[in-house]
């Protein structure tokens, strides 16, 4: 962890939101886990949880805005392979928005915003 480091990288869990799971276990059942102090990054360093964002336009690290824009893009692939099997409760069009969204998103992060 480098005190000197200016950017703003991305968590190596793109896709995952530590924040988003710990809001959903204290409404369902009153628990609150502590969000962790320091992350690992899609670049490979560890800076702390305030240097760490999931926005792309908030991601100054380009190698964390490269790592982030593949893991959604391999995200968006597996939604839709899982999504299309038999018995998944979403529908052709769901499975289809999902998709387009993380694809969004990774466009984002390379800085193609069309």
């Amino acid at each position: 962890m480098d005190g000197n480091d200016p950017h703003i990288h991305v968590p190596a869990k793109a896709v995952h939101d530590d924040a988003a799971s710990r809001n959903l276990m204290a409404a369902t059942f009153g628990l609150v886990g502590d969000l962790p102090s320091v992350v690992t990054t899609g670049c490979g360093l560890r800076v702390p949880y305030a240097m760490a964002s999931r926005r792309p336009d908030r991601v100054t690290c380009l190698a964390c805005r490269e790592h982030a824009r593949q893991e959604h893009l391999r995200f968006a692939a597996e939604v839709e392979r899982m999504s299309g099997m038999v018995g998944s409760v979403f529908t052709p069009a769901q499975r289809k928005l999902a998709a387009d969204r993380l694809r969004g998103l990774a466009r984002q992060f390379s800085g193609d915003e069309s």
